[in-house]
């Protein structure tokens, strides 16, 4: 299929805002089934030959929760070989929900919190997903292209991630903001104030560059190619970019842009987006006063007699 085929935000925001809260569904089973991890790395999908998987997770039966994006279906897998579907097409967030609940509790899983959860920092917060019957829409052939795009945008971070030797997250796929990142970290540790949540004292207790893309929300209506560092270090807007990208600002900070459609636009899109995600992280790994040279990992290789 094409690299980089078109997918307009608002083609498909419909579907988007569903499969956003499908997914927050089963990412709330993630978070309370799987064991702890450093920087939240537990609680992230990640990738399939058709789909997104939460990876197996709990003892007392262990179990997984597939998506598969090509038959439209969630599958509950469990070890001992019991499996059930169910259609991901004609079902409102509400009806997805009662599924998931009812599927588990089948095999004996205990779903937590699942029965009263609500979506984490979308508009509708309030609203208990067991409640939400407006978000009903799912355009299979969009949901395709989106798993598509997510394929192909996943193999090129698995590139840029083997050009760092240091210490670095999987490529995976958040169901809270809808986005695929990865993120390097420095050694240096960041003190949070006790104020500051619990879920971003974690996640960024380490000085990080995170590079990723997301497929757009009403507040910027087109997928990108993105990347900050945290805490941002002065000056980091002042360094420069490709053509076609920029610095935008995001309250207090900012985060290097390259539009989907500008990459897709360029005669080596791969190489575009290559050197976009390579010029951010330097920008911010030198204002950090990171040692780039010692952690340059060229074409995922450390050994010196192999380069």
């Amino acid at each position: 299929m094409e690299l980089f085929p078109p997918i307009p935000y608002t083609g498909w925001a419909d579907t988007l805002a569903t499969v956003h809260r499908f997914a927050q569904v089963v990412g709330r089973v993630r978070l309370g089934a799987s064991p702890r991890r450093n920087h939240w790395w537990n609680v992230p999908f990640h990738l399939t030959g058709r789909g997104l998987t939460t990876r197996p997770m709990g003892l007392d039966p262990t179990f997984a929760i597939d998506f598969d994006f090509h038959s439209h279906l969630l599958r509950i897998d469990v070890v001992d070989g019991r499996s059930a579907s169910f259609p991901l097409v004609g079902r409102s967030v509400a009806g997805f929900h009662a599924d998931v609940v009812a599927g588990l509790a089948a095999f004996g899983i205990d779903s937590g919190d699942l029965a009263g959860a609500r979506p984490f920092d979308l508009p509708d917060a309030g609203r208990p997903f067991a409640e939400d019957t407006e978000h009903a829409h799912y355009d299979a052939a969009a949901v395709t292209r989106y798993w598509q795009v997510l394929s192909q945008v996943n193999v090129v971070l698995e590139e840029f991630a083997g050009r760092f030797s240091g210490k670095t997250s999987p490529v995976h796929h958040f169901w809270h903001t809808f986005d695929i990142a990865l993120t390097r970290f420095a050694d240096t540790a960041v003190d949070h104030p006790p104020s500051t949540d619990p879920v971003t004292r974690e996640a960024y207790s380490r000085e990080v560059v995170s590079t990723g893309f997301w497929f757009g929300d009403p507040a910027n209506p087109f997928p990108a190619f993105y990347s900050y560092t945290a805490p941002e270090p002065a000056g980091l807007a002042d360094e420069p970019l490709p053509a076609g990208a920029s610095w935008v600002a995001a309250g207090s900070s900012h985060l290097a842009v390259l539009p989907y459609d500008t990459a897709r636009a360029a005669a080596d899109p791969v190489a575009t987006v290559l050197e976009f995600a390579e010029a951010a992280y330097r920008a911010g790994a030198t204002r950090a006063g990171w040692d780039v040279e010692a952690h340059a990992s060229g074409g995922g290789v450390t050994d010196p007699h192999r380069r």
